[in-house]
Order: C-alpha cells, then sequence, then structure tokens
C-alpha cells in the first residue's frame, strides 16, 4: 500500500508508537541498516570502497549499522563530533576513490541552522563530486519546509524511513534529496497516519493490471480513438499510439489529418488509420478517447475546440486530453460519473488556471485541485519529478517512478496513449485512479529500467521497454 507523506512531528508520534508497542530502538537501526546496505550494493560494485559519514544521532546508528551487511566493501567510517578539527580528517579521506559516499550526519530533527563549521564541512562533501547517499534526510536540510538550514547534504539518493516527511517533496529540497526512496519495511508498527498527500509504492499494482480471462477476445478489452497529428507534429500522433498499444486495449483508430496520413499510416501497423473529419461517427463506438499529441498547427484550433468541447461535455466514456488540446477546454460543470483525465506539464497546467509554471511547481498540490475543480472534477496528472495524480478532493498521489532522462520530446505522448489505452478497457474503468496511476508509475519504471541498463536510450526504446513485464 502507499504510504502518507507526513510531518517531523508525526514521524516521532509513529516512532513512539513501536516503542510502546514493545519494539526497540536498536533492532529498528539493524534492519534499516540492513535495507541501505541492500541500496548501496545496487549503486556501486562489489570490491569498492565506500565513506559512511557518521554524526552522534540515529543517523549516524543507521549508516553504521550497514558495516555488518557490507562484507564485500571496503568500508571506511569517519565519526563526525566536531566538525573543523573532522574536517582535515574528511580532506585526506577524500583523495581516495570512493564509489559512493553515506551520509548519517544529521536526521530528521534539525532544528537550528548549521554554523560556520558544519558549512565548510558539508561544502567539501559536495565539492567530492562523489555520489551520496542520504539516510533518512540528506544533513542539513529542514524536513518541515525543504529548505537547507544555511547548507546541506546534495544527495544523489535519499533513503527515508518509514514515509517521506512533507518538506523533502518540496521543490526547493529537490536538488538536495536527490531520487528519493522510502524504507517502509524496517521493524516500525503498521502506520497509523493518514495523509491527502501518499506515496507511491510498487507494490501498490501488485495485482494490477488483472490477470485476462481465458475466453477473452479484441471486443472485450474496448476501443481507444485518438485524434492526434499535425503538419510538422505528426510524430506524436505515431508515439501516442504504439504507448496506447503496449496497454494491449483490442482495437485503437488513430484520427490525424489528411496531411500527415501517409506518413503515419506508414508507421503503424496493427492501429487502423483515418482521416479526421469533425462529424466522425466511430466515436459512437470508441470506449475511451485521447484526444490532443500533435496537434499544434495553429490552423486547427478553431476547428478543433468546438469538437473538443463537445466531447468533454457528452461523450458518456473516459476521455484523456493532452498537450495542445489542453488550452482549448473550457472550465464547466461535468456529470458526476464521467472519467476525463488531463495530462499537463507545469507551463500548459499554468495556462490552465492563468498562473505561472513558477507558481504551479511552488504548490504542485494546490494545483492539482485547483485544475481539476475548474474542468469538472477531472483526474489530473500533473507531470514532472514526482508526478502527481489527483482530483478536486479526496488522496492525491505522489509518483516514485522515473527519472530526469525521460525529459525528451515524445515521452509525454507516450505516457498519455499508455494512460487512454488503460481506460479504453471497461474493467479497468471502474477504478480510474488505479489505472491511470499504473500506467505513470509504469512509464516512469520503464525508463529507470532503461537508465539502469546504461548507454543512451530514446523514447522508441521506452516504448518497448513498456511492454516487459515490471
Amino acid at each position: 500500500m502507499s504510504v502518507p507523506v507526513i510531518t517531523v512531528s508525526q514521524m516521532r508520534e509513529w516512532e513512539s508508537a513501536t516503542w510502546a508497542a514493545g519494539q526497540t530502538e536498536a533492532e529498528v537501526i539493524r534492519r534499516v541498516g540492513k535495507r541501505l546496505a541492500r541500496r548501496v550494493r545496487k549503486l556501486s560494485g562489489a570490491n569498492t570502497a565506500i565513506l559512511i559519514l557518521a554524526g552522534k544521532g540515529n543517523n549516524g546508528g543507521d549508516a553504521r549499522a550497514m558495516q555488518e551487511f557490507l562484507d564485500e566493501r571496503k568500508i571506511e567510517i569517519l565519526d563526525v563530533t566536531s566538525p573543523a578539527a573532522d574536517l582535515p580528517k574528511l580532506q585526506e579521506l577524500l583523495e581516495k576513490r570512493f564509489a559512493l559516499i553515506v551520509d548519517g550526519l544529521f536526521g530528521i530533527g534539525l532544528n537550528r541552522p548549521l554554523d560556520e563549521d558544519w558549512q565548510k564541512f558539508i561544502a567539501a562533501v559536495n565539492g567530492s563530486k562523489i555520489p551520496i547517499l542520504g539516510v533518512d534526510v540528506p544533513s542539513g536540510l529542514n524536513c518541515e519546509t525543504g529548505e537547507p538550514m544555511g547548507a546541506a547534504i546534495k544527495a544523489t539518493h535519499t533513503l527515508t524511513v518509514g514515509a517521506p516527511k512533507a518538506g523533502m517533496l518540496a521543490p526547493t529540497a529537490w536538488p538536495f534529496v536527490g531520487r528519493l526512496e522510502v524504507l517502509e519495511t524496517v521493524g516500525l508498527v503498521p502506520c497509523p497516519l493518514k495523509s491527502d498527500l501518499n506515496w507511491t509504492l510498487r507494490d501498490d499494482f501488485q495485482d494490477f493490471p488483472p490477470r485476462r480471462t481465458v475466453a477473452a477476445h479484441k471486443g472485450t478489452f474496448g476501443h481507444l480513438g485518438i485524434v492526434a497529428g499535425s503538419l510538422g507534429f505528426h510524430g506524436a500522433s505515431v508515439l501516442a499510439s504504439r504507448g496506447a498499444q503496449r496497454a494491449q486495449p483490442g482495437l485503437i483508430t488513430l484520427f490525424t489529418q489528411e496531411a500527415v496520413y501517409h506518413p503515419v499510416a506508414a508507421q503503424l501497423q496493427a492501429v487502423m488509420v483515418s482521416l479526421w473529419k469533425p462529424d466522425t461517427k466511430l466515436f459512437d463506438k470508441a470506449s475511451a478517447i485521447l484526444f490532443g499529441p500533435g496537434l499544434a498547427a495553429p490552423e486547427l484550433a478553431e476547428e478543433m475546440k468546438g469538437v473538443l468541447r463537445r466531447l468533454w461535455r457528452d461523450f458518456p466514456h473516459p476521455m484523456v486530453v493532452d498537450a495542445s488540446a489542453l488550452d482549448w477546454l473550457a472550465a464547466s460543470a461535468l456529470p458526476k460519473n464521467l472519467v476525463r483525465v488531463v495530462t499537463p506539464h507545469p507551463g500548459e497546467a499554468a495556462r490552465m488556471i492563468n498562473s505561472t509554471a513558477q507558481k504551479i511547481q511552488m504548490n504542485r498540490t494546490q494545483a492539482v485541485r485547483e485544475i481539476s475543480q475548474r474542468y469538472g472534477n477531472c483526474w489530473v496528472v500533473l507531470k514532472g519529478h514526482q508526478t502527481l495524480v489527483g482530483r478536486s478532493e479526496g488522496e492525491i498521489f505522489v509518483n516514485s517512478s522515473g527519472n530526469a532522462h525521460l525529459a525528451q520530446g515524445g515521452s509525454g505522448d507516450v505516457l498519455s496513449g499508455f494512460i487512454a489505452g488503460y481506460l479504453a478497457q471497461s474493467g479497468l474503468e471502474a477504478d480510474a485512479g488505479l489505472a491511470i496511476r499504473y500506467a505513470v508509475w509504469r512509464h516512469g519504471d520503464a525508463a529507470d529500467g532503461l537508465q539502469a541498463s546504461g548507454g543512451s536510450w530514446v523514447v522508441e526504446d521506452l516504448i518497448k521497454e513498456l511492454g516487459n513485464a515490471p
């Protein structure tokens, strides 16, 4: 199950409940050390050297506990009690070739600005250019505000215990937190806390997508209609269609502009390709619609706007709107049971609510609420680092997968197609939120798999990887 995003005081409450239940701090620290060691093995090669920076508190204990489980690594531990006195020792150690630094200097309880000596010490760690694994929180980061307390470790990865702390998800914290992962099974009692903001875990999708019945046929899995592609932007329609194919709906029909029909049709085999006509009747048979990828040719706006708004209001099945078409939606109420999804990046989100991308990024959760409310309580996929999925009310989910190499043209087209491909299937429409969340998570997970395999990859590789089981 997903875990709530919590405050520092809530984490303390959770720890107190654990100790009251008879669990010991020593055992939790040992389990955290074991889990940290597992991640260290993935981040470094066998027989490489690891530098552990251990402070006086429990974070230092967590970091030291790894040593028991890292026999195959060369471990150096620097116990840091006085940053001024220990800085020369650090500088001497940094002359060696470490594969990874483990930061266990400060934990989530830091509540005062770091003095000049600590700032110099942290600057030396950051200046080493060695990858850094943060234990629970990058040392020096305020877990309530997401701001550095004078200075903070710039971790490449942070493994936080139990659940993410709210400040770690703030955009100001991103350069320090790096890739955030959660150690959710370390001996704490089941989380007694609830939050509107929740962190997605791989186990959330243990039984999704559901197994197909033996007698199923293509009519069982719906018919997705895609309206996409225009002169100069025809590739988006191909990528969206191929992304949709990876969700395996029964049928897909792409409607595209006459000017790009031939290059688009030549690249697709199983996807049926038709000329776009505003009065097309195939939407009567479609079980879901994707509208928008590659419709950036300026002359299309007036013609498409009216059709889009009518479908958004009246089409009885799920509908996903992406890219240029987001600008054509009108604020309106919708019948309660309609499934509608928008997939903006921060710039598109800003235009949807007359804001700026900077303001969207400052409060991404509020942006999801406001967009959803304005456009009929639709589902919102606010793309970017830690993509959010949610609506105007209820839970919002933070996606935990993906990496910066998704920042290339076409990855969003693949995602919108992948989402729509699942929503076209009648058995999945009933839990639209889960289907959307899975598509977002799997899209990022596929990118993580490609990145882990090394080399430079492109969006076409992402489409292929989507078809591999996670």
